[in-house]
């Protein structure tokens, strides 16, 4: 029974840890995520400055996997080469250890004042970048307070003798102490919390010294299997994506294999360092990350080249419905997801695009063929509006600052705007398209001409809708605000003619009135739809009113 209430309290102890650690990440994902990515590109350039940029942006977030998403971000949008992305990789990982090598210390006295100044901060702060290092403190104290509660419950192990020979046994032989350690990273999807429970258990002489050496080795070669398991490359996704983890992880995999053999000498070795267990814990993660980075980082050219002819890029992409974008892996860091869910819309834009055109030909030639593919088209943006939401609602709320929170509902509101159109192009446009086919009805040649005008200025209205959304230019949201006006004279001046015609006593016209009218009112619809991309942009420069714009109004 003691043995089984020493492993629930160190099971508790350790998901408080765990989640101090999440706070720390999100709160500062949250108040300097932007900064740390425009740092990060910026150190880019070359294999020795992605190196040095990795290992600070690591020591900051205290999360090694969200620097390498970051980094994988840059790699996926094709604005960095593999080879730097690699030396960013062993740089966070570098830059982990050094985590370590602070919490190793005694500092559980400060986990007060950083609980206290961190709850003041996150509920009295009056700005948002306070109240998000106030949760970083939180964290932080967090981490200092489930490290105390560790080492607390480590210390009586000695009278829970179960335990002290069950662990013996499980990490007496190099190799399976090696597959524990990376079992527990990998569960624990965080390999500072998993050396430091080690580095506990070490100074507690519940595990031994060599054995300690070989559960941080294992810790390493856990943290890299996450990454290659959960993120993109496999189910359709392009495995060139999958080249930096694999990266990582082969580089994890060396290192055991370097330190397995030799663990007796490095044991000795680091012993004659520091005696104290803890510390040798922390002293070899520092010393296997140093290694590992000074081993690889001269011939990463060629690794990089050797992981692209492994992974090559896949030229096609079979199912225009499959999404490109949404990796999974990214949702762990809200605006590289939101950046992917971005565009993964623009990718709908492009198919709007191609609807409106198709309809303008196909009420021109009466083609049947293209009516079904016009229909197919709208069955695309369905899967891929459907996939980007499920794709965003997965991302935590309380990762989500409130720009970013900004930014999901206007990509959401986007899709569905774009979603709506669709549907009016097939359920409408291409059912008075099939009527007019069946019916051999033919419109007036000038009626013809108004919408061919409609559909075309619709088009040049959806790119402008796409433009506005990417780079929420005000100049540009007001033109696309001024086309809700054009459309509407268009379609009122188009419905007179039309009226005139029928009065006299045009055949085209008499016949085709009805789909005639419909068509122009579901152009006006779609037209509707399209421009609200423009009302995000001006409501946040404040220059919309809950129905026109300030001018219009004052003009009125």
């Amino acid at each position: 029974m003691q043995a089984t209430r020493v492993l629930l309290e160190l099971a508790g102890n350790v998901v408080l840890l765990l989640w101090g650690l999440h706070m720390v990440q999100s709160g500062l994902t949250r108040a300097l995520g932007g900064d740390l990515r425009r740092i990060l590109g910026a150190g880019l350039r070359n294999r020795w400055t992605a190196f040095l940029s990795g290992m600070g942006i690591t020591m900051l977030l205290q999360s090694s996997t969200a620097t390498g998403l970051m980094a994988t971000g840059f790699t996926a949008n094709g604005l960095v080469s593999l080879m730097p992305a690699l030396a960013v990789m062993l740089g966070a990982n570098v830059g982990s250890t050094l985590i370590v090598q602070v919490l190793a210390f005694d500092v559980s006295h400060v986990a007060p004042v950083l609980l206290l100044g961190g709850f003041l901060a996150f509920r009295r702060g009056s700005r948002t970048r306070s109240r998000d290092l106030g949760r970083v403190a939180i964290g932080l104290g967090l981490m200092l307070l489930s490290l105390h509660l560790l080492l607390a419950t480590i210390a009586p192990a000695e009278n829970a003798p179960l335990l002290r020979r069950m662990l013996g046994m499980l990490t007496a032989d190099p190799v399976v102490a090696v597959m524990l350690a990376a079992i527990l990273s990998w569960a624990a999807h965080s390999s500072v919390a998993a050396i430091l429970l080690i580095a506990s258990l070490a100074g507690g002489a519940v595990i031994g010294p060599e054995a300690a050496v070989a559960m941080v080795a294992g810790a390493n070669l856990g943290s890299a299997v996450n990454p290659v398991i959960e993120g993109p490359g496999g189910d359709g996704h392009n495995p060139a994506a999958r080249r930096l983890p694999v990266g990582n992880l082969v580089n994890r995999l060396v290192g055991c294999l370097i330190v397995v053999p030799l663990l007796g000498p490095i044991t000795a070795g680091l012993q004659m360092v520091s005696p104290d267990a803890t510390r040798l814990a922390a002293n070899f993660h520092l010393a296997f990350n140093l290694a590992m980075a000074a081993l690889f980082i001269g011939p990463l050219p060629w690794f990089a080249r050797a992981l692209t002819r492994l992974f090559p890029e896949r030229v096609a992409v079979a199912d225009p419905a499959m999404p490109l974008y949404l990796d999974r892996s990214a949702l762990r860091v809200p605006h590289l997801a939101i950046a992917n869910a971005a565009r993964e819309a623009l990718r709908m834009a492009d198919t709007v695009d191609s609807m409106l055109r198709g309809a303008l030909d196909v009420l021109q030639t009466d083609d049947r063929k293209r009516v079904q593919e016009i229909r197919r088209m709208d069955d695309v943006l369905d899967r891929l509006h459907d996939a980007i939401k499920r794709y965003l609602t997965q991302i935590n709320v309380e990762d989500l600052d409130e720009q970013d929170a900004c930014r999901v509902s206007d990509v959401l509101t986007f899709t569905i705007n774009l979603e709506h159109v669709g549907d009016i192009v097939d359920r409408n446009l291409m059912e008075a398209a099939s009527k007019k086919i069946r019916r051999k009805l033919r419109f007036s040649t000038e009626g013809a001409a108004e919408i061919a005008g409609m559909l075309e200025r619709l088009s040049e209205t959806q790119r402008l809708a796409a433009a506005v959304f990417v780079s929420a230019d005000i100049r540009s949201a007001r033109a696309l605000m001024r086309e809700k006006e054009v459309i509407r004279d268009l379609e009122t001046s188009a419905t007179e003619a039309h009226f005139a015609r029928l009065r006299a006593g045009r055949t085209e016209s008499v016949e085709t009135s009805a789909l005639h009218l419909d068509i122009l009112r579901d152009l006006r619809r779609i037209n509707a739809h399209l421009v609200a991309a423009a009302y995000p942009v001006l409501d946040k420069s404040g220059e919309l009113l809950p129905s026109r714009l300030k001018h219009e109004a004052t003009r009125g």
